[in-house]
Formats: C-alpha cells, sequence, structure tokens
C-alpha cells in the first residue's frame, strides 16, 4: 500500500514546526481550534511558511457556529482567501452552505475562482449537508481538490461506513480526506474499513504558561486545567501516529 498521508491541525508557527519535524505530510493552519478552527492570522501564515516545506492548508472561516454567512461575512472571506493565496497559502480550506443545509454552489465557486489553481478543501459543513452524495457531486464539479469528512458522524471512527461510500462514490475525482476523533488505537480500523489513503487530525498536549502561574484570572485556558494551559502540537504525538501509519501501510 501507498504511503498514508498524514495531516496535522496546527494553531502557530511552533505548532507547524512541531508536525513536520514529527513526520506530518501536510497542515491545515487556524486560529481559535477548541471552535472548529478559524481564519489564522497572515503573520501566523508568513512565519510558517517561512520556517517549513510541507504544504499549508489556510482555513478560511470568518466565525464559529455554522456555515450559513451573511453578505458582510462573505466579503470579509473573499479578501481573507486573496490575502492567504498572496502570502503563500498552498491551499485554502473551507465550506458555505444556504440555510437548509445544501451546499452554496455559487459562493464556494467563487472562493475555489479566488484559490487560482491552488488546492481547495470543502471542510467538515459537508457532515451537516442533508444529501452527501449529492453534495460531493456538486463539491467535484466545482473543482475542489479535496472533502474533510467524518462521514457525517461526530468521529470518523463512527462514520467509517459512510466515508467508504464517500470514497468509493468519488472514485478518484476527488480526494476523501477523513477526519474527526482519529487516533493511534482507531486508525487501523479506519484505514481497513474505508481504503482512505490520508488522515486528518489533531495531536495536541497541554502546557503551562508561567506569567500566569500566580494569577488568579484565566484568559481561555483548557477546560479544567490550571488558569495558564494551552494546548499545542506534540512533536512525539506526531511521531507515533507516522510510525503507526507506515506500519499499517506495510502490512496492507
Amino acid at each position: 500500500m501507498a504511503r498514508i498521508l498524514l495531516e496535522i491541525i496546527a494553531s502557530t508557527v511552533n505548532d507547524c514546526l512541531a508536525a513536520e519535524s514529527g513526520g506530518a505530510d501536510r497542515i491545515e493552519l487556524c486560529a481559535a481550534i477548541g471552535t472548529g478552527g478559524l481564519t489564522p492570522s497572515l503573520g501566523t501564515l508568513i512565519e510558517a511558511k517561512k520556517r517549513i516545506r510541507i504544504p499549508l492548508m489556510a482555513m478560511l472561516r470568518p466565525r464559529a457556529g455554522g456555515f450559513c454567512y451573511s453578505e458582510e461575512e462573505f466579503v470579509s472571506m473573499r479578501r481573507d482567501a486573496a490575502l492567504l493565496v498572496e502570502h503563500g497559502a498552498d491551499g485554502i480550506v473551507f465550506g458555505i452552505l444556504h440555510s437548509d443545509g445544501s451546499v452554496d454552489t455559487a459562493r464556494c465557486g467563487k472562493l475555489v475562482e479566488i484559490a487560482n489553481g491552488r488546492q481547495t478543501v470543502f471542510h467538515r459543513a459537508f457532515d451537516a449537508v442533508p444529501e452527501p452524495m449529492r453534495a460531493l457531486d456538486e463539491i467535484i464539479d466545482l473543482g475542489f481538490t479535496r472533502v474533510l469528512t467524518a462521514g457525517q458522524e461526530k468521529s470518523a471512527h463512527d462514520g467509517r461506513a459512510r466515508l467508504r461510500e464517500l470514497i468509493e462514490r468519488a472514485a478518484r475525482r476527488i480526494e476523501i480526506l477523513p477526519g474527526g476523533g482519529i487516533r493511534s488505537h482507531n486508525v487501523g480500523q479506519l484505514v481497513a474499513a474505508t481504503g482512505c489513503s490520508q488522515v486528518h487530525l489533531t495531536a495536541f498536549s497541554a502546557r503551562c504558561d508561567p506569567s500566569m502561574s500566580n494569577s488568579p484570572i484565566s484568559f481561555g485556558s483548557l477546560p479544567g486545567a490550571p488558569s495558564s494551559s494551552y494546548e499545542c502540537v506534540d512533536h512525539e504525538a506526531v511521531r507515533r501516529m507516522r510510525e503507526t501509519l507506515d506500519q499499517i501501510g506495510n502490512v496492507m
């Protein structure tokens, strides 16, 4: 079996460096990971691109909560898309839906045009569409590179049957990227059940910022953790997943 591609979620330059050194093949860069990911800062994108060699996909999402955007939000998305591409993003990650959950093909098409040949990824907004096979065909027609999905479940493991259906329906016309709750203990079963050739996941560990060690005030720490805690990509966790994927690839 060919190498199983590993995409790691990152939110800082240090995250990107840790992901690459651990063996990631590609990075999805976003801010506010706790909300599902928002558009990253240009500063982070620019500095990450200076330091890494693997492809970097930039999230394009103006807010949390869903994917049906106002005209003002869409104007911002178009501007952000142009800036992300201009400053070196190898691809952009987005998804726009109508109020009924169907794919907003007109708006998505405009962003694909702005990408101007860079990779385009329809993110897990796909997991909210009411007719996934129809949506997949629409996304293929728009020219997207890949779809990030958990098979319309909370985790890719739970959605593995649907993921296999999507991969078969795609028939190599578009890439299907499983993501959501993928860990070393379940990735082998996921690959076997779906036949997927790439996976998308977080590989975080918690750290504490020493400047907050004596403060009773919290500035966005992890739930239930010390007030100074934050998450960052763990090089060793990425390395272990890379080794696991290589072992799976050698067996299959």
